[in-house]
């Protein structure tokens, strides 16, 4: 039934803004999904493990992640890094920020570790926010706007493989269309999202912000040790390797698993805090993992049920003859799916086999249903309690226990990135 996502989706979302676990919120709505659509509560149970399994990946990445980051941090390495911007960039937040966004553009193209930089770089660095009374709201939203704009955007990286699937499912569904077509009509969107991150930055949080924050906590950093030694040069030699063979393998798990065995066999870490580290690993990206797993789950739960395709369905009977209207509608329905997926890679060959056929009726051209159909798997991506492009920031930004998911980092990157999206996306449309 089509009224399964809609109901679902508010479920998780009206659950996370309660403050409810986000694991537990995403669990609950996935069985009122499957009841909606008629399975039993124990076939949904088994719909839901079952497609778990499809998320098994992404679960372990983080799980070593988050062990290779406590690894570096173990090292002091990340000492050394903060006082070095605390000395460049102290009273340039604009700037700072910038920056950030900056280097999450790069993990998504020039240097393709996707979230893999946030739980090195980011933790290290929230004694000098705090001290700079920086709002970690901001910090959130660029940190999301690098790992989703450059993919929307530059056909490089991730972002070749999120071209390449808008241009296939096209293809599949009876609609010739060129990568460099479909560069051309992301551009637009895209630029909804640069937009989204400038008002972010230099209106939304500009303002300064208190963190309670242990003052022996920061004596204690000051009065650290920032002699770059053996052990430090050693340290980035392992980060090298576990940088090479993931963009070689293109698997985030022989990357982060390299790195880690890079720093016991170098004796950067000694052999007997390994139980340490991966405790600490597990602490740092465990739930994300699973949340990650559940998540998936969920988009099978209701894949399986047929709920995404009798939404669409159900609203293209409603449509009628208005370009802008069709476009509006459309792009709202992958918002709704994307936030219960959580993912846009996954989510683009659903819309598109249901999205060309109706765009084509309503005379777009390819290059504006291309554009739709971009900009309705990219809507969600931010701002979904589910989407790596929301927990990774917040594994980064919550290592101190002071960041929230869904107020700091889920509601602020949806207000900041969705609507510019659905604003330029629908411009997009009615252009090309």
């Amino acid at each position: 039934m089509a009224a399964a996502v809609i109901v679902s989706v508010l479920a998780m979302v009206i659950l996370s803004l309660l403050r409810v676990n986000v694991m537990v919120s995403i669990i609950i709505s996935a069985l009122i999904a499957g009841l909606i659509s008629g399975e039993s509560l124990i076939h949904t149970v088994e719909l839901l493990v079952e497609g778990m399994s499809g998320g098994a990946n992404t679960a372990l990445s983080y799980v070593l992640l988050g062990a290779f980051a406590a690894a570096i941090s173990y090292t002091g390495i990340t000492t050394i890094l903060v006082k070095s911007l605390i000395n460049v960039i102290k009273g340039k937040r604009g700037i700072m920020l910038l920056t950030i966004a900056g280097v999450a553009s790069l993990s998504q193209n020039l240097v393709p570790v996707h979230i893999a930089f946030i739980p090195i770089l980011i933790p290290p660095l929230l004694t000098l926010f705090d001290k700079m009374k920086v709002d970690r709201r901001g910090v959130a939203a660029a940190l999301t706007f690098g790992l989703k704009a450059p993919y929307v955007m530059i056909p490089v990286g991730f972002g070749l493989i999120f071209h390449e699937i808008i241009r296939d499912s096209m293809v599949e569904n009876g609609i010739e269309i060129g990568m460099n077509e479909v560069f051309k009509s992301m551009l637009i969107p895209g630029s909804g999202m640069i937009v989204g991150l400038l008002i972010a930055i230099f209106i939304s949080y500009r303002g300064n912000r208190t963190y309670q924050t242990s003052n022996d906590v920061e004596e204690d950093f000051e009065g650290q040790d920032v002699t770059f030694q053996l052990k430090h040069a050693l340290t980035i030699v392992a980060i090298l390797a576990a940088v090479v063979v993931q963009i070689r393998t293109g698997d985030l798990i022989l990357g982060a698993l390299t790195g880690l065995i890079a720093m016991f066999i170098l004796l950067v870490v000694p052999f007997k805090e390994g139980e340490g580290v991966m405790t600490e690993g597990i602490k740092m990206m465990g739930m994300i993992a699973f949340i990650m797993l559940v998540a998936s789950g969920f988009s099978n739960v209701l894949k399986e049920t047929g709920s995404v395709t009798n939404l669409v369905e159900v609203t293209s009977g409603m449509l009628g003859d208005s370009k802008l209207f069709i476009a509006i509608i459309l792009l709202l329905v992958g918002l709704v799916v994307t936030i219960g997926i959580g993912t846009s890679f996954g989510t683009i060959p659903i819309l598109a086999a249901l999205y060309v056929p109706i765009a084509t009726a309503a005379g777009f051209s390819p290059m504006a249903i291309a554009a739709l159909i971009g900009t309705a798997g990219a809507l969600g991506d931010a701002g979904s309690p589910a989407s790596d492009s929301t927990l990774g920031p917040t594994s980064g930004l919550n290592a101190d226990g002071k960041h929230n998911h869904i107020w700091d980092t889920c509601v602020p990157t949806f207000l900041h990135y969705n609507i510019p999206l659905v604003i330029f996306g629908i411009i997009a449309a009615l252009v090309l």
